[in-house]
């Protein structure tokens, strides 16, 4: 699990790199297949119930399942990039949501609240604490700053599938819901509106929006529950990873 995470983790900050004005969101999830197929590992998102990418690209108003396309990212969007990486039967997933070129002051602020969520939810998941409080950080964060926290999706646990008994939802009350454990692995994804929570699918039957049309802004690490709490299986260090970890299997698209 260590491995994957750290695989995936690694190729969502080279996609990070590439998401510039100009450049087609399909071309960034043909980067994304590539590194993860020369790493010697599967895009798990590709084909996973009829899924037809290797990355979920959501733009703007686009929570999570954003198709990718010939749609060149502008200058002022948000882009968020969800990515799934299978290793030796492992898979770690991960997404970030990022400022293309520069993005309006309250657009960062609405990234920089959804990545404090998951920092303040990530805190929770210890062992003997419940799910509930994973939920209840998210929601008392975002609520507080004005903003809304989507009910229809989900985290979830994760470990030789991608989802995994149980959900995570993004909201919640202290203190509910089964213990956590060591030893559980959670993929935790804060979705955070600037409007209204409630969403909808488009036409293509996976791409989730807000209903107002208002910005969306989206986070994921792989946690690992340890006895002596958790531990970010997608978070990279500023001075990446070792060998050890990943091996000479990770080779970056440039």
């Amino acid at each position: 699990m260590r491995a994957a995470g750290q695989l995936v983790g690694l190729v969502l900050n080279e996609l990070r790199d590439m998401a510039q004005p100009g450049v087609t969101t399909i071309e960034i999830d043909r980067a994304a297949e590539k590194m993860i197929c020369d790493a010697g590992a599967l895009p798990t998102f590709k084909g996973y119930h009829g899924f037809p990418y290797s990355i979920c690209a959501s733009v703007n108003e686009q929570v999570v399942h954003g198709f990718t396309s010939d749609y060149k990212l502008k200058e002022g969007d948000i882009f968020s990039i969800d990515c799934g990486a299978t290793l030796e039967g492992f898979v770690g997933d991960t997404a970030t949501t990022v400022p293309v070129g520069r993005a309006s002051d309250v657009r960062l602020a609405l990234i920089r609240v959804t990545e404090e969520c998951l920092d303040l939810a990530i805190e929770e998941c210890r062992p003997g604490k419940h799910l509930g409080d994973i939920g209840a950080a998210v929601q008392a964060h975002a609520e507080a700053r004005g903003y809304s926290v989507v009910r229809d999706y989900v985290g979830h646990g994760i470990g030789r599938r991608m989802h995994e008994d149980p959900q995570i939802p993004n909201y919640g009350k202290p203190g509910q819901g089964p213990k956590i454990r060591a030893g559980y692995v959670f993929a935790v994804e804060p979705m955070i509106n600037m409007g209204t929570h409630y969403t909808k699918v488009l036409a293509d039957g996976w791409t989730v929006v807000t209903l107002d049309g208002q910005p969306s802004a989206h986070v994921e690490h792989t946690i690992a529950i340890t006895e002596d709490g958790p531990e970010v299986l997608t978070r990279i260090a500023p001075s990446g990873v070792s060998k050890e970890v990943v091996g000479d299997r990770f080779v970056t698209s440039r």
